[in-house]
């Protein structure tokens, strides 16, 4: 697609900017939600942080996937014409992160050598993912087990920022967190969906449409039967905003899914980001309601 005719709205999908702006809006629910307000380096960092991790993978796809593979769409068509400058972009911004990280951001967050840190935690996911990555580079089906990875690893990235400043509660109550395990579902789920919306184009196999369409359904069931438990379980109701954000952005995938057949693959990606972002303004007017 010549880039002179690119819609607007597809911009931010091509420049890979969806996942930090999604990133970001959920930093700013996870600090309302455990302290208030976060400080600005904390975005600026999140935001850089996600950025160059997708445009990593989306430049190592184009480096390792076939030219004609069908998982290379618009986006990577486009880092491919530009490889050269959002490569060097890519570098200047992992270095902006490593500069943040040491002297911006709170001490809390590198831990050593007084205890454990929640960058080295997130650094060990971020490695599993980009391997598992390149061990499936060739393989056609849809990597669920790396998606949750992915999922976990695009939540605990998102929520220690935040997490860090609630005192002494440390690395692991994170990761054993209700809320931090709901997003990273719901970032798994939300992962798989596309593939699943890209590959259903390409199979009109009743069985193989009916095993892949469980695969969503049920997750995705799940996850607001979690959702629902854990804002019943919440009995100061500090959290149920939040609880509600993410079955919000539940329903709105499982609505997504029913009707994928009206969009266009490029839409669906972008109302995919789109459904993780709308539940923001209710989760902010029910937590200032309390």
């Amino acid at each position: 697609m010549p880039e002179r005719r690119i819609p607007l709205w597809l911009w931010p999908n091509l420049l890979s900017l969806d996942a930090p702006i999604v990133a970001v809006v959920w930093l700013a629910m996870f600090a309302r939600m455990w302290l208030g307000l976060l400080e600005w380096p904390h975005y600026l960092a999140l935001g850089l942080a996600v950025w160059v991790i997708y445009m990593a993978d989306r430049l190592l796809d184009v480096k390792l996937l076939h030219a004609d593979d069908p998982r290379l769409g618009p986006r990577h068509a486009f880092v491919k014409r530009h490889q050269g400058v959002l490569g060097w972009l890519t570098v200047v911004a992992a270095l902006g992160c490593v500069y943040m990280a040491f002297f911006v951001l709170p001490a809390l967050l590198i831990g050593f050598p007084s205890d454990l840190g929640y960058l080295l935690p997130a650094i060990i996911f971020t490695f599993v993912f980009f391997s598992m990555n390149l061990a499936s580079a060739g393989n056609p089906e849809i990597p669920h087990l790396r998606n949750l990875v992915a999922g976990v690893t695009f939540s605990f990235g998102t929520a220690m920022l935040a997490h860090m400043h609630i005192g002494s509660e440390g690395v692991f109550h994170l990761i054993q967190s209700r809320e931090m395990l709901c997003f990273a579902l719901l970032c798994a789920v939300n992962i798989s969906a596309i593939h699943f919306w890209e590959q259903s184009r390409q199979s009109r196999d009743e069985d193989y449409q009916a095993a892949h369409e469980l695969a969503l359904t049920l997750p995705l069931a799940v996850l607001g039967a979690a959702c629902i438990l854990s804002a019943g379980l919440d009995e100061e109701t500090t959290k149920r905003p939040f609880f509600y954000a993410v079955l919000i952005a539940t329903a709105l995938l499982f609505v997504l899914n029913r009707v994928r057949d009206r969009f266009s693959m490029d839409a669906l990606r972008v109302l995919a980001d789109v459904a993780l972002i709308v539940p923001f303004p209710i989760f902010w007017m029910l937590s200032s309601a309390r």
